[in-house]
């Protein structure tokens, strides 16, 4: 049951927000078809991976959703940086974060 909830609070605040943040990057970066389609192939392969974890270990998904929404947490730290599908996205998100730390 506390399993079934931390998954549930990892796809409420941390999955959607993350497609949201990466589409916005990707459209702020006017990326191209490939990159897309590779942002949708990280995702799909990353968000189950991330509900696993949050099913095993209701704590890291509280402190990960408590994390991402206070902004301790970037996103770019949520993907797989091993996932080739993930590299262009982690690109753009990692730009966007030291964008952000310059300011």
């Amino acid at each position: 049951m506390l399993s079934d909830i931390a998954a549930w609070f990892i796809t409420l605040f941390v999955v959607d927000p993350l497609q949201a943040e990466m589409r916005e990057q990707l459209d702020r970066a006017n990326a191209s078809t490939e990159i897309i389609q590779q942002s949708q192939r990280c995702v799909a392969s990353q968000a189950p991976q991330l509900l696993n974890r949050a099913g095993e270990d209701p704590a890291w998904a509280i402190a990960t959703v408590v994390g991402f929404t206070f902004g301790w947490t970037s996103p770019a730290q949520l993907l797989d940086k091993g996932d080739p599908n993930c590299a262009a996205v982690l690109g753009l998100l990692q730009g966007r974060d030291g964008e952000g730390a310059e300011v």
